[in-house]
């Protein structure tokens, strides 16, 4: 299974994803792949570069060990049909938030909201808690 937690900088990608390696998933965060792969370009191109390295990757990683959660902006929806079409066991998890976290200046203008068909659950972090966010995102893989 792959699990994809995406969403504007600062609505809890990280956070929630961390949860998941306590329950023996590989974690793959954009910021860590940027730096192993010194990708510092958020153009456009250089996002998509990225994603779909991160996608390869994931795709790789759950040939060998089953279980991999991505931490991901995803802004665009070619990238994320790029990882729909590498695997059909993709859980997609939408997080939103309201309030100022002091990361306005890192969102994506150009983000492309998802359509509701194609991801799994929306979270808006501002209202829910770190446990009730986890329990949700466990409620649809149906694997604890």
């Amino acid at each position: 299974m792959i699990i994809v937690i995406f969403g504007q900088p600062g609505s809890g990608k990280t956070t929630l994803a961390q949860h998941f390696v306590k329950e023996n998933f590989h974690h793959l965060d954009g910021d860590t792949l940027r730096d192993i792969f010194k990708n510092k370009d958020y153009s456009k191109e250089g996002r998509i570069k990225n994603l779909n390295r991160a996608s390869d990757i994931a795709v790789y990683l759950n040939s060998v060990h089953s279980n991999v959660v991505l931490s991901l902006v995803y802004p665009y929806e070619e990238c994320r049909e790029y990882l729909s079409k590498l695997s059909k066991k993709v859980k997609w998890v939408y997080l939103i938030y309201e309030e100022d976290r002091g990361k306005d200046q890192f969102k994506v203008a150009d983000f492309e909201l998802p359509h509701m068909d194609d991801i799994d659950v929306i979270i808006n972090t501002s209202n829910t808690s770190i446990h009730q966010s986890i329990d949700k995102i466990k409620n649809i893989c149906k694997i604890f």
